[in-house]
């Protein structure tokens, strides 16, 4: 998209400076969701985010728990360069194991040697594409996961309704299990974990997954 319909994604990014926005409460909500999976998860773990933006759903955390970022190793996707640049200086900084690739989220090629993941992030993603590509790619995490995988999602409650129960279905038709439902109205948003409960499907490269339509 061009022009006025471009989202400015450091402008988007701003909001998370105030604490009491939805973005900040949306971010607390996943950070609390990963550090119960690391909770619950012990050894050495993989980790793939897609549309990373500046990667503290997960940075922040594994910056707060270093015994936990020593065993975990991650590769943040995201498009714009300034971003990756601020999440690379965040792993830097912290000393964490941690690849940040400036590309497209949606193709598949770009988590080529980064899965199968134990945890798959899909944080951002579901409300900037279309319903048609929310479900291909919820079909495609098993292809992304290692067995008995878990994945976070969100999705905003936009005016025009609530899809989110519906993706939560496409995921337990998937072969996920739902573990966690976070439904946030005050902010309109929910933040789902799924952990997957059927054997993985073999990696699928040049497969483009979704587009962003904002």
């Amino acid at each position: 998209m061009t022009g006025s319909d471009r989202t400015d994604w450091h402008e988007w990014h701003e909001a998370y400076a105030d604490p009491a926005s939805g973005l900040s409460h949306r971010r607390q909500a996943v950070q609390g969701l990963v550090e119960t999976f690391l909770d619950s998860n012990p050894g050495p773990l993989r980790v793939v985010s897609a549309c990373a933006g500046e990667g503290r759903d997960l940075l922040d955390v594994l910056a707060a728990r270093p015994a936990d970022a020593g065993r975990v190793t991650a590769r943040l996707v995201e498009l714009d360069a300034g971003l990756c640049a601020k999440a690379r200086a965040i792993a830097e900084e912290h000393g964490l194991d941690v690849d940040v690739v400036q590309g497209d989220a949606g193709a598949t090629d770009t988590y080529a040697g980064a899965v199968p993941a134990d945890l798959v992030m899909l944080c951002g993603v579901f409300g900037n594409i279309t319903d048609d590509d929310i479900r291909t790619t919820v079909d495609a995490v098993p292809t992304l996961a290692a067995p008995g995988a878990a994945v976070i999602w969100t999705r905003g409650r936009f005016a025009d309704g609530d899809l989110a129960p519906r993706i939560a279905e496409w995921f337990e038709e998937a072969g996920f299990t739902r573990t966690a439902y976070l439904a946030d109205d005050d902010h309109d948003h929910r933040v789902v974990e799924h952990v997957l409960g059927v054997p993985p499907r073999p990696f699928e490269p040049g497969r483009q997954l979704f587009t962003f339509v904002r």
